[in-house]
């Protein structure tokens, strides 16, 4: 999708149609003393040209048009202005709406229009309310998300594409102090937009690939060719080199299946970058996890192609960086297997040793995330990582705990923790921090091992986290569950039903926040 801005006044812009938010300014009586008075209800154009105004006053003043979040209305031909279409698109209350909601609503914009055929829009930025600064890469990340397809192994799929192909962003044209400084500004938040959001469909289009079309072996081929258009760094290795390195859990897992698992090692050195610190970003790739021995129940099944989401977020996120280009020194560990039963496999009662040295007992072959993950974690540490990351759709509780909204945060150190958080605001994506105190640890002890894999169903997604934190040891660390937000389980206004790319715009943020 081709993108560009333009200052010039929306009422004059020649496109298929433009795209104006309509927000709800009802103002809540305050008064006690009254209980007559009523709330104001005041539905808003959000934009300062009064030939859109009065475009949309009928609508508006027959009442047809509420500003209810993703309520549509599309005029033809609308009086006084040169766009062939408008679309008033309901943001909701003012009083809540932020860059975050601005983001699902240009990502509506698309799905809306590119469902009518309409190739082609210009999108308003709501300049009362965000700023341009922060509307403009808002309104470029949820338009590409909007506009990615999962359909494409249809038959059908070429003649039925639908895809918007180009978008002009209207920003306000009165920026008179430094109109050349701004521009660029501009300019460059676009374009830092269109690298998150072609970075986070780069990773949904893995994730859709069925297991059988992203094996590790393509998911690390995938990863070679990417690194080498985007100027990374890319080792990848075989079975082999995880035997030489003793990862002992990671071959745990992989062990049981014909396809050979593949280490990715992804690096980003730039020049000036900080020597004290060096992220490790850690993603458990699992290309289809049946269970193992341990077997899942049929139903439902064929959704464990998405068990790689957490390698291929990491994956992504390497993809953005090496084109934003933070200060920064990060390496990206994506340990890529299935997980399949077989005469080979891994058994319950089975002990493990893990590259750290750690003995662990199998009690469950279906908690296999975990133990990539904790061999992912130690080689991080091992290539002089300084702080930790992993993501990973790690287990069912946590979707228990938070259901399809919320991915799950645990952190060993508050100071990063914060510095997570603030990335994650200004993200805009749903995640909630859950505990690891000490008393969760009693849950790890074997008879037999250092450690077991599973234990109660009770706490399941700490216990897992538990299990990790053993693995970061003493460097400060945040685990990602995002079982529950990884693949959407039904379509939305804002994106189509399969994978989502959580976490990926936070990861981001969150490393150009150690670079500035």
């Amino acid at each position: 999708m081709n993108t560009n801005l333009s200052s010039s006044a929306p009422s004059q812009l020649e496109t298929d149609c433009l795209v104006v938010l309509v927000l709800d300014r009802s103002e809540k009586d305050q008064s006690e003393k009254d209980q007559s008075k009523k709330d104001k209800t005041a539905v808003t154009v959000e934009s300062s040209d009064a030939a859109v105004r009065e475009a949309a006053k009928d609508a508006i003043s027959s009442g047809e048009v509420t500003g209810k979040t993703f309520e549509t209305t599309l005029l033809h031909r609308p009086a006084g202005l040169k766009a062939k279409r408008l679309l008033l698109l309901g943001g909701g209350k003012a009083r809540t709406f932020s860059a975050a909601e601005l983001r699902k609503l240009a990502g509506a914009a698309v799905r809306t229009l590119k469902s009518k055929s309409i190739r082609s829009f210009a999108f308003v930025v709501p300049e009362s309310t965000v700023p341009a600064s922060q509307g403009v890469p808002a309104i470029v990340e949820g338009a590409f998300v909007g506009n990615f397809d999962p359909g494409y192994y249809k038959s059908d799929h070429n003649e039925k594409d639908q895809k918007i192909d180009a978008l002009t962003i209207v920003v306000p044209g009165n920026m008179q102090a430094n109109a050349h400084a701004d521009a660029k500004a501009l300019e460059s938040a676009m374009q830092a937009g269109r690298i998150v959001a072609e970075s986070q469909n780069f990773a949904r289009d893995l994730i859709n690939e069925p297991s059988n079309r992203m094996t590790p072996t393509v998911m690390a081929e995938r990863a070679r060719k990417m690194a080498a258009e985007v100027g990374l760094n890319c080792e990848t290795y075989g079975a082999d080199k995880i035997k030489q390195l003793k990862m002992g859990a990671f071959w745990g897992v992989a062990q049981g299946s014909d396809e050979p698992p593949a280490l990715i090692v992804l690096r980003y050195d730039p020049l000036g970058a900080a020597d004290k610190v060096h992220l490790g970003l850690v993603g458990k790739a699992v290309t289809f996890d049946t269970g193992g021995i341990s077997i899942k129940p049929a139903d439902g099944m064929e959704k464990m192609k998405y068990d790689m989401a957490g390698g291929a977020t990491m994956i992504g996120v390497m993809r953005a960086i090496a084109l934003l280009k933070p200060k920064v020194k990060v390496t990206a560990v994506i340990c890529a297997t299935e997980n399949m039963p077989s005469g080979k496999a891994q058994k319950p009662g089975d002990v493990q040793i893990a590259m750290s040295g750690k003995s662990i007992e199998i009690i469950n072959t279906d908690a296999e995330g975990r133990l990539v993950l904790a061999d992912g974690l130690c080689y991080a540490r091992q290539l002089g990582c300084t702080h930790l990351v992993d993501a990973a759709t790690l287990t069912g509780a946590v979707v228990v705990a938070l259901g399809y909204v919320n991915a799950g945060i645990f952190a060993s150190d508050d100071q990063m923790y914060e510095r997570f958080a603030n990335a994650n605001k200004q993200a805009g994506e749903k995640m909630w921090r859950l505990p690891l105190d000490d008393e969760y640890k009693e849950t790890l002890k074997s008879n037999i091992a250092d450690m077991v894999n599973a234990g109660s169903r009770w706490g399941g997604a700490i216990f897992a986290a538990m299990f990790l934190k053993e693995f970061a040891e003493d460097t400060p660390w945040i685990h990602l569950d995002i079982a529950g937000t990884a693949w959407m389980e039904e379509a939305k206004p804002w994106i189509a039903k399969g994978p989502s790319g959580i976490a990926l715009r936070s990861l981001v943020e969150f490393v150009k926040g150690w670079g500035a």
